[in-house]
């Protein structure tokens, strides 16, 4: 992407936000000018806020839906393969004050999410039900595998075709928060309340071979809540958003750190600025769009760190966003 490209009403960029006001945005991004807005009253947020202290979210019992094939498939989750515990449990929390999952881990969701399909029969065809709030979901390239993050700190592998699943437990009883692949397949991240970042390495998942996970390493990322984790389209990057009000951006040749970006103020008489709550690279991997709770999102250079447009108009909180500038790449 080129900062200074594109032209109002022909400009191929989608870059879209959406925050606790109840607001849709979309923008030129090139420009920071806003070119529509929708409302979405009483409708979900990407990532909710919290509960409060000791109330749940909902009763409803956590489930994935999808209809694939628009033929009838088994209910349920299949064999299931769990235990495989990629890193030592540590059962703790980071320090961040309350449990996560009850009433202190962000983007939990109280509904079953649902994938629904290309047609006009929106009748679910396949459940994949877990025992926890699940806050995240990731397709893995190949199209045949989901990850499912969940609030009891369980990463759960669904197998499409099969049915079968698989479960990684990085931290028992920490959120994971998100969950992500790189484009090329190589890598898996997940971020969850204690601030890390479990990556593995992927085999396998071409053809009737099953994806494989095997433990890269785990990045002590931020010193609170991790929110987000992306890869960058050429899968040479991975970034991490945080409540600690940044987003670290690594290498993933040695997940040595590259760039941190920080909204945190200067002023020592200025409160914080709130959550780096989600982001999105450019296609060409040299930009990053990132939302934060002070009511703005930024388009940053990812080598410098330079803020590069700032897009303001939400009232409240950016707790999420869309960017796809691919067309340009």
């Amino acid at each position: 992407m080129n900062a200074a490209q594109g032209t109002v009403g022909s400009d191929p960029v989608i870059l879209a936000t959406a925050g606790y006001d109840h607001t849709v945005r979309f923008w030129q991004a090139h420009s920071g000018i806003c070119t529509r807005t929708v409302q979405h009253q009483d409708s979900v947020s990407f990532l909710p806020p919290p509960a409060a202290p000791g109330r749940p979210r909902g009763r409803a019992r956590p489930m994935l839906r999808t209809d694939l094939n628009g033929a009838r498939s088994r209910t349920g989750a299949g064999c299931t393969r769990a235990g495989r515990t990629a890193w030592p449990a540590s059962g703790t929390s980071g320090g961040h004050g309350g449990s996560p999952g009850r009433g202190a881990a962000p983007a939990a969701l109280s509904a079953p999410p649902r994938l629904p399909p290309r047609s006009r029969n929106l009748q679910c065809q396949r459940i994949f039900q877990v025992n926890a709030p699940i806050n995240c979901v990731c397709l893995h390239p190949n199209q045949a595998e989901l990850i499912v993050g969940d609030q009891s700190g369980a990463i759960h592998i669904w197998d499409l075709k099969t049915d079968h699943n698989e479960q990684l437990i990085p931290e028992p009883e920490v959120s994971v928060n998100s969950v992500h692949i790189d484009p090329d397949a190589s890598y898996m991240a997940a971020v969850n309340s204690s601030g890390n970042c479990y990556v593995w390495n992927l085999t396998g998942g071409i053809g009737e071979e099953v994806t494989q996970l095997i433990p890269k390493t785990k990045i002590p990322a931020h010193n609170r809540y991790a929110l987000q984790c992306k890869f960058s389209p050429d899968s040479t990057l991975l970034a991490t958003c945080s409540a600690d009000q940044t987003c670290k951006i690594w290498r993933t040749s040695n997940f040595s750190l590259m760039t941190e970006l920080s909204i945190k103020s200067n002023n020592p008489g200025e409160t914080s600025r709130g959550w780096m709550w989600d982001c999105a690279f450019s296609g060409d991997s040299q930009y990053i769009v990132t939302a934060s709770s002070d009511n703005l999102a930024r388009l940053w250079c990812v080598e410098t760190g330079e803020i590069k447009r700032e897009y303001s108009g939400h009232q409240k909180a950016v707790v999420c966003l869309a960017f796809n500038d691919s067309v340009l790449g």
